[in-house]
């Protein structure tokens, strides 16, 4: 399995705007830990330990490719 760089959401505005609003009124503190939480539970869901790492390197990078 390849991690997916293309776009590959239906919805991709609704979704931006959903995750902008999951930190409206939230301090930074309590952003990063929502991030946190969410980025822990979408790995979990891909399960891919290969998947993960090379969404990891290619976040890392200073820009994407």
């Amino acid at each position: 399995m390849k991690l997916i760089t293309e776009p590959n959401l239906v919805n991709p505005d609704g979704i931006y705007a959903r995750l902008i609003a999951l930190h409206d009124n939230r301090s930074k503190e309590e952003s990063a830990r929502i991030n946190a939480r969410l980025i822990l539970l979408l790995a979990n869901h891909i399960g891919h330990e290969d998947i993960l790492l090379e969404a990891m390197d290619l976040a890392g990078r200073e820009k994407l490719s």
